[in-house]
């Protein structure tokens, strides 16, 4: 980090925002986030990953909590209701936020239909408050930045399903899909790299995209929007970065890892150099 980005983020950590009403989650409070890709990116990326922001933000508001990731690629409500007792219950959290429905639709035929859906995540409710533990439920994010996807149109019906069950309960939601569909319908909200909106992929969030669902679960808890349009000024100022997550075959791994120890590098810093060099020459 230069002396520019350090000077920013030590102002950054300097400011405590004035609490205004009272949130949800209190200080010492355990809060765990099951999900899939999307929530274990929100954790692996620093600062900018969304369960760090929801900490940070909670943080600057006199509100301490501790992190729970439960986020594991690939997962859906099938694998989740699976893990559930081990990831969340046996961990003992006040509250359990589960983003659960991309891969239950996105996985086509490998997907869990609706009705399964259903049940997976009312069953994932139920241990949870049988246990004790709050919940809040987030619904989907969109599949696509393209409301008008026929994967978008499908995945709509899970929502509902999520809406409808915090409203039986009356469990707080932060309604992300309808965030993300108002973003990326807005004009004047400006392409990425990418060129897409909140992602970097259509799927997975680049920096504005985790900024968004931290927002979204920071209103959910009852932080006041002044509150939250502040902490926005200061995550503006993080650096934008994305964390890329490679799968390699054992032969692939066997050709990199001692290329990698020969450079004197880890495997992720050698093969981000190669890219960037590779990309360089392209570009020239």
């Amino acid at each position: 980090m230069n002396y520019r980005k350090m000077l920013i983020a030590l102002l950054a950590a300097a400011i405590t925002l004035p609490l205004c009403g009272e949130v949800l989650v209190k200080s010492g409070d355990k809060v765990a986030f099951m999900g899939d890709s999307i929530t274990w990116a929100g954790w692996v990326n620093q600062p900018n990953g969304y369960l760090h922001l929801v900490q940070e933000g909670l943080a600057r508001n006199g509100v301490k909590i501790i992190l729970v990731p439960c986020g594991v690629s690939g997962n859906t409500s099938r694998h989740m209701i699976k893990r559930f007792e081990n990831d969340v219950l046996r961990q003992a959290p006040a509250w359990v936020l589960i983003s659960c429905g991309v891969n239950d639709v996105w996985h086509g035929e490998k997907g869990v239909k609706l009705e399964d859906y259903k049940k997976n995540m009312t069953a994932m409710v139920d241990m949870a408050q049988n246990k004790g533990i709050k919940v809040m439920l987030l619904t989907a994010t969109m599949i696509s930045e393209k409301p008008e996807d026929e994967m978008n149109k499908q995945l709509a019906a899970y929502n509902d399903f999520l809406r409808k069950l915090a409203a039986e309960r009356k469990l707080p939601i932060a309604d992300l899909n309808a965030d993300m569909q108002k973003i990326v319908a807005d004009p004047s909200v400006k392409l990425n790299h990418r060129q897409k909106k909140l992602t970097v992929d259509g799927v997975h969030m680049a920096r504005e995209g985790d900024q968004m669902m931290a927002r979204g679960i920071l209103k959910a808890f009852g932080l006041p929007g002044d509150q939250i349009a502040e902490l926005q000024k200061i995550w503006s100022t993080y650096p934008n970065s994305t964390r890329v997550n490679f799968h390699f075959s054992v032969p692939q791994w066997q050709i990199v890892e001692p290329a990698a120890k020969k450079a004197g590098k880890s495997v992720e810093d050698y093969v981000r150099d190669a890219a960037l060099k590779a990309a360089s020459a392209t570009d020239n």
